[in-house]
């Protein structure tokens, strides 16, 4: 890695790190970014994953605050992330890297639907908002499971099913969200430190930009635009897709 993918990355990490810390969706800046530096789909994501965690950290540190009273919903939640992160993982490192290959362009397609579509999502769920009971829960299990995969815009899936299927204001859903998805990205690491190879140069990189980003995004996210932030995501995430899917022509 010589100097200008060093300053890249770092750019791209604290971007991320902002990113997940008030919407989701920080993967599809950080993955893009390794995938054009030419690392392994697989090794891209297992070093990814792993370096974001602090910065999720720093995120749910950031929004402390909104999590007071919360404890009961987050500790039956978390156990659903859990499990749900340790299928996704093992999926991740049993399935032939071939299939991961193809399937990558489809995951940040849907990611990026889900980013654009996400106002959308949020205002017809609204009107069917009840208290969450097992739908949600299998719906965080189900969440787990994609965010141990890959897990570019877990966050989006999250907010969206804790806005439909609790009562809770969107700051404190905020909070439980990145809890969660901490949660399932710290699972996923230890599996992937356990069991295979990770660049740690890079989650290193990775991990010191997206704890500065966690925290200036948890302080100052709320001033950026809803709008300009999506498509951001969006445009790099289609970019990322239209890469792969010509590399693997």
């Amino acid at each position: 890695m010589d100097g200008w993918d060093f300053g890249l990355l770092t750019i791209a990490a604290t971007g991320a790190g902002a990113v997940n810390a008030v919407v989701g969706s920080g993967s599809l800046i950080t993955f893009p970014a390794l995938i054009a530096m030419g690392y392994p789909p697989i090794l891209a994501t297992v070093s990814n994953n792993v370096g974001l965690v602090p910065g999720m950290g720093g995120a749910v540190y950031g929004y402390r605050r909104e999590l007071t009273g919360q404890g009961p919903l987050l500790l039956r939640l978390a156990a659903a992330a859990c499990g749900g992160a340790l299928i996704g993982s093992l999926l991740l490192l049993c399935l032939p890297s071939a299939w991961f290959q193809r399937i990558v362009p489809v995951l940040i397609g849907t990611a990026c639907a889900l980013v654009i579509l996400q106002p959308i999502l949020a205002r017809r769920l609204a009107a069917e908002r009840r208290r969450g009971g097992t739908g949600l829960w299998l719906g965080v299990f189900g969440t787990g499971i994609y965010g141990g995969y890959f897990g570019a815009a877990q966050g989006v899936v999250l907010i969206g099913l804790l806005g439909a299927l609790t009562t809770e204001d969107l700051q404190r859903l905020n909070a439980v969200k990145n809890a969660l998805a901490l949660t399932v990205n710290l699972v996923a690491a230890m599996v992937f430190v356990s069991v295979t190879s990770v660049d740690w140069y890079v989650a290193g990189i990775v991990a010191a930009g997206s704890t500065v980003g966690g925290l200036l995004g948890s302080r100052y996210g709320r001033l950026l635009s809803p709008v300009a932030l999506r498509g951001t995501i969006a445009a790099v995430g289609l970019l990322a897709m239209a890469d792969l899917i010509a590399r693997s022509w």
